[in-house]
């Protein structure tokens, strides 16, 4: 899976992107969040306020219940305005 972060969800985490294998338990969004809220405090928090951050899967906003893969790419971003 490939995740990309941005704006200050990038500055809190210390990295623009990364490429990982889910762990097993990993089937939808709302568990890739919680797994990688626990990586690490940048994570956590980033991930600590989820009415602060939006999510796309392979270049479309999901929801919480949308299924994840390792063949998918993941976006992690604040909401914008515009």
């Amino acid at each position: 899976m490939k995740l990309l972060y941005f704006a200050w969800v990038r500055n809190k985490v210390g990295i623009a992107e990364e490429n990982i294998t889910l762990p097993d338990h990993v089937g939808d969004m709302a568990a890739l969040l919680t797994w990688l809220r626990e990586r690490n405090d940048g994570f956590a928090d980033a991930l600590s306020d989820m009415t602060a951050i939006r999510f796309a899967v392979n270049q479309e906003i999901a929801a919480l219940d949308q299924p994840v893969t390792d063949d998918d790419e993941i976006a992690l971003f604040p909401p914008m305005t515009g």
